[in-house]
């Protein structure tokens, strides 16, 4: 699969596009936990999928923007898209748990693969993964890393109160 990429800064961090001509297939931070899939080619340029998902992260890190709204096509099993789809439900300003996700989509004995379909999810940030976090309020792990999930949850005043480092 050919994807039309382009890197972008954020404040946390260069974040790397890549899109189809109609779908936004990933979005990976500059130290991405998981390798880009062997069938997925990266060409750098340009389309109008790029374009706008830069404009609307740009509108979402300086507070204008709350609710992305953009063609999504994640790579994954069934499953994985089921847990994604989940997240983004999670509305803007609120956590969730794992155990509230697994209920969620109806598969509360899931808690531990809901975790690792969180962990791969392709498109951080508009899919909220940065959202979950764990039962007893503690922020988990996160392909960009901690502190960009703590300025992500700060950024929508949704960072728990026993977060020693807020």
């Amino acid at each position: 699969m050919n994807l039309v990429s382009r890197h972008i800064p954020s404040p946390v961090g260069p974040l790397l596009l890549g899109a189809d001509a109609d779908n936004l297939r990933l979005v990976w931070f500059s130290t991405p936990r998981h390798a880009i899939p062997r069938d997925v080619i990266l060409e750098p340029g340009d389309n109008a999928v790029l374009r706008e998902t830069e404009r609307q992260l740009e509108a979402y890190f300086t507070g204008a923007l709350d609710t992305f709204d953009l063609p999504l096509d994640p790579m994954g099993t069934g499953f994985q898209r089921e847990v994604w789809s989940m997240l983004s439900q999670i509305p803007y300003g609120r956590t969730w748990s794992y155990r509230d996700v697994a209920q969620r989509i109806g598969k509360p004995q899931a808690v531990r693969a809901v975790g690792a379909a969180n962990g791969r999810n392709p498109i951080p940030i508009i899919v909220p993964c940065h959202r979950v976090i764990g039962a007893d309020g503690s922020l988990t792990g996160f392909g960009g890393g901690l502190p960009a999930k703590r300025f992500l949850l700060s950024l929508e005043g949704a960072l728990p109160a026993g977060d020693l480092f807020a």
